[in-house]
């Protein structure tokens, strides 16, 4: 792993953050909560990504309180449309002030629910293939569940990724055997093995591990 003086400067010089999403990020640290969401070399990794494919319709599962939306609504344009989705109403309060303060809300739907219901919902009203790119940060268990039907909405080409594919450190070290860490190796064994997509996992921040769909 990198030292932090050599994190500061890769910050220094690869990451373009935006004013609300610094204030967001840095309200959330200091909380001591940063643990909950993504690095700003993340965001700049996922703003990236969705410009390079052309992403104009997104998914979000796992929402906190909003600091990788802003990055990814922020990239899909003002004709772009981020649903997202987290089941917790109040730390999303915070993500609507945030996304308000960007001028972003008018991109982004929250929906507060499970995200399998989500997901569920958007399949059943034949919205499959219709999806860009999908981000997964939600709980570990589902991202299996998550990621199958992240395969049937988002389209050939397109991009979907995961946080915390690297889980602290534990995914590789046998002596953690908790249901988070089983459920991210179970993940992570699961998007190696698969021939529907192509795969990356980049050793940055948590993990964030990228699938092509085919």
């Amino acid at each position: 792993m990198v030292n932090n003086s050599t994190v500061a400067y890769l910050r220094s010089i690869g990451v373009r953050e935006s004013a609300a999403a610094a204030a967001n990020r840095q309200t959330t640290e200091a909380a001591g909560r940063a643990n909950l969401q993504i690095d700003p070399e993340q965001g700049q990794q996922i703003y990236f990504l969705a410009r390079l494919i052309g992403a104009r319709q997104a998914l979000e599962l796992g929402v906190f309180a909003g600091y990788s939306a802003l990055w990814l609504a922020d990239a899909l344009g003002s004709d772009g449309r981020l649903l997202a989705c987290d089941s917790d109403p109040a730390i999303t309060e915070r993500a609507r002030s945030s996304w308000a303060e960007a001028g972003l809300s008018d991109r982004i739907e929250l929906v507060i629910d499970k995200a399998l219901a989500m997901l569920d919902r958007e399949l059943n009203a034949g919205h499959e293939k219709t999806y860009d790119m999908a981000l997964i940060d939600a709980d570990k268990v589902g991202y299996i569940d998550y990621y199958e039907r992240c395969l049937r909405l988002v389209r050939p080409g397109g991009l979907i990724l995961a946080d915390n594919t690297l889980w602290h450190g534990q995914a590789e070290d046998p002596r953690y055997d908790d249901a988070n860490t089983e459920a991210i190796r179970a993940f992570n064994r699961h998007l190696h093995a698969d021939a529907r997509i192509d795969l990356s996992v980049l050793p940055v921040g948590d993990g964030l591990t990228l699938a092509r769909v085919l």
